[in-house]
């Protein structure tokens, strides 16, 4: 069956958005654009419990700075009411979406496919608890069913009225006894399971009339027309659910394929990439800066310095290969390029300094326009002003060593603001008693040279030096040392061309008489 390509990337606001989300939102959305479809973004919010104030503003702001922008889903800043007319799927929150489930829940109980369950919290933590003493583990399934709390084992007239007087009972769908459910994985093919290690999960909860993970997840792939899930291998286990419920609703024909993506690891590739060990080495493991509730603070790439791009390439390569040396790619490139059979079905090793020689090679092949406009804003905070080309032209000489634009102060203040304080090592291991003479003798030499750029400085001042028979490392060095205040920075002549003649005359006679 042909049908258009549509794949949901599908977080719950439950807190910051991990790279790990990141990722599968971005092979999800290079998968559809790849193939002309549409990209849809949906809040599942089901667990209210576990909701954090911000965390759906904080996924769609991430998404956007790294340009994963959805063509359907929750928008910022506005109502899924207010798109609908354009978006005939919305609402895309699930929360929204409440009044629907119930019907679908009340189906499968009809045709027998799952039932009512009444049985207590405290009645169920009573018989994990026994189960444990013994040394195993209570499961809620074919086995215990028949001895439980639930409409299996009651009259239609006694379930009825119990479902009328109480407040705490739920749907649990009915798993088939031993039975092999054979399903298809497009990254680890074929996986049979069965159903006899499964248990009888719930589907919807009358106490907030809100379905579970389960039962939404698949109602919604449905009515949204999804192709395609893509998602972490931690729902890999509830893969026989989710094909047992579109087989019960009859909805086989338009099941979704199926993928599930590995764990990004730790850097020694032992155990699931968390916030503790961003903590722990120095590294964010989210796109953005996020303010939990409390006031505790995790850093962001984005205020960390990291471009976007960097960022998306470096997260598309966690998992995934082109099957050539190329390694930069543009978002639009990694479109072209991408196909699911080339995701690796082990987990993939988060390498920080390889996220770093990301950012610097997009540092190296960026507009100069924005590199410049950064770094601009930069010493404005600083209080300096100095013309955009002539900031645009120190940024072309030092940007090769920087890895993000904030470094480039470092590298280049000297720049903008003369020495006063010089490196006292590196001046002991190049200054002689001859060098002030020497240096004198070359600033006059300076002064007689028109224009005073770098072409007419080069190769005439290296002429003079050797002429004079002294030591063309220790007088380039000393010379440095005096415009710069270290041993940093690009060639002597491009230096001084930039700051220009008067300034480089200044320089050079206060270092002499430092």
């Amino acid at each position: 069956m042909n049908r258009k390509t549509r794949v949901r990337f599908a977080p719950s606001p439950t807190g910051p958005l991990h790279m790990g989300g990141v990722r599968t939102a971005l092979y999800n959305y290079l998968y559809a654009k790849q193939r002309g479809g549409d990209f849809i973004l949906r809040i599942e919010d089901t667990d209210s419990q576990r909701f954090v104030p911000g965390a759906e503003e904080y996924i769609i702001e991430a998404l956007a700075w790294c340009g994963i922008l959805p063509d359907e889903g929750v928008e910022r800043g506005k109502m899924a009411e207010q798109i609908s007319e354009r978006h005939p799927h919305a609402p895309y929150r699930q929360s929204q979406r409440r009044a629907i489930y119930r019907k679908y829940a009340e189906e499968l109980v009809n045709k027998g496919f799952a039932y009512y369950a009444f049985d207590t919290s405290e009645r169920l933590e009573s018989l994990r608890k026994d189960a444990e003493s013994g040394g195993g583990a209570f499961t809620y399934n074919y086995q215990v069913r028949s001895s439980l709390d639930n409409s299996l084992n009651m009259t239609k007239d006694e379930c009825e009225a119990r479902l009328l007087q109480e407040k705490h009972w739920v749907v649990r769908f009915k798993m088939p006894e031993n039975r092999v459910v054979k399903m298809t994985d497009m990254i680890r093919g074929e996986i049979e399971v069965n159903t006899n290690t499964l248990d009888d999960k719930v589907l919807w909860k009358v106490a907030d009339e809100l379905p579970t993970y389960h039962l939404a997840n698949v109602v919604d792939d449905h009515l949204m027309e999804i192709s395609d899930v893509i998602r972490g291998e931690e729902w890999l286990p509830s893969l026989p659910l989710h094909y047992l419920l579109y087989e019960a609703f009859g909805w086989e024909d338009t099941r979704p394929n199926f993928a599930h993506l590995s764990l990004l690891l730790k850097p020694d590739g032992k155990g699931k990439l968390s916030k503790r060990d961003g903590d722990r080495l120095g590294f964010p493991v989210f796109p953005l800066e996020w303010r939990s509730p409390e006031g505790d603070i995790s850093h962001g790439y984005r205020e960390d310095g990291y471009f976007p791009e960097a960022f998306i390439n470096m997260l598309a390569f966690l998992g995934w290969n082109p099957g050539t040396e190329q390694e930069i790619f543009s978002l639009e490139e990694l479109v072209n390029a991408f196909s699911i059979e080339r995701v690796i079905k082990s987990g993939a090793k988060f390498n920080p300094e390889k996220a770093k020689w990301f950012n610097q090679e997009y540092m190296r092949s960026r507009e100069i326009d924005k590199i410049a406009s950064e770094f601009a804003l930069i010493l404005s905070e600083k209080g300096i002003s100095r013309d955009f080309e002539y900031i645009k032209r120190v940024c072309s000489l030092v940007r090769e060593r920087a890895v993000f634009v904030k470094e480039l102060w470092d590298l280049a203040d000297y720049f903008f603001v003369a020495p006063t304080e010089y490196d006292q090592t590196v001046k002991a291991k190049f200054w002689q008693a001859e060098t002030p003479e020497i240096l004198n003798s070359v600033k006059e030499f300076l002064s007689r040279i028109e224009p005073f750029d770098k072409e007419s400085i080069e190769h005439p001042l290296s002429q003079y030096i050797k002429e004079n028979g002294w030591q063309m490392g220790s007088v380039m060095n000393s010379l440095r040392i005096c415009l710069v205040g270290a041993s940093k920075g690009p060639s002597v002549a491009d230096i001084m061309a930039l700051i220009g003649k008067e300034e480089s005359l200044k320089r050079v006679e206060r270092g002499i008489s430092a």
